[in-house]
């Protein structure tokens, strides 16, 4: 298989959220079908021979990259959506943003037997989100088997928060 330049298909906008910033916006990566198969077949292709029986998405871009891998390994998908977005009981965890905190949740009934589930977002930049969703999966009695990500920005220091879990990207950046 000749190798993807998945680079090509992300687009960088600086200075966004704020000036100095460089932005990797993986919705780019959606206008391109080769592109998106490309990442899920990636993703996917590990777990195709079991290991896992769950896949856990992140809030909301992880939605569009977790609902075809569960879709194609044929497994349940496990919503980690913000606060206030779950009717019913749901396991909350709280974490660090940049500036102040944000509160993720996962319904209890999702989470209700013991699973092995691979955790996925489009973008790993600090870890804080998916810490705080692998938290919430294994306080819950569930296992992370691993992380996964479209995009990963090691020089973010992602892994001084998720080090003790098996980490996955389909390409790394590592700043200017």
């Amino acid at each position: 298989m000749a190798e993807f330049d998945l680079d090509a298909h992300i687009r960088k906008v600086p200075d966004f959220p704020k000036p100095g910033i460089l932005f990797y916006d993986v919705t780019s990566v959606l206008m391109h079908p080769d592109a998106f198969r490309w990442c899920v077949d990636e993703l996917v292709r590990p777990h195709r021979n079991g290991g896992v029986d769950a896949i856990a998405a992140v809030d909301a871009r992880g939605f569009l990259f977790g609902a075809p891998i569960a879709r194609e390994l044929g497994l349940p998908l496990i919503l980690v959506r913000k606060k206030g977005k779950l009717p019913g009981a749901s396991y909350q965890r709280q974490f660090a943003l940049e500036y102040g905190t944000d509160t993720i949740e996962i319904h209890t009934a999702d989470l209700a037997e013991p699973r092995t589930v691979f955790l996925v977002d489009d973008l790993i930049a600090t870890g804080g989100t998916l810490q705080a969703a692998a938290a919430i999966i294994e306080d819950a009695g569930s296992t992370v088997v691993e992380i996964g990500a479209v995009i990963a920005l090691p020089f973010l220091n992602y892994d001084a928060l998720l080090g003790d879990y098996a980490v996955r990207s389909l390409i790394q950046y590592h700043g200017e």
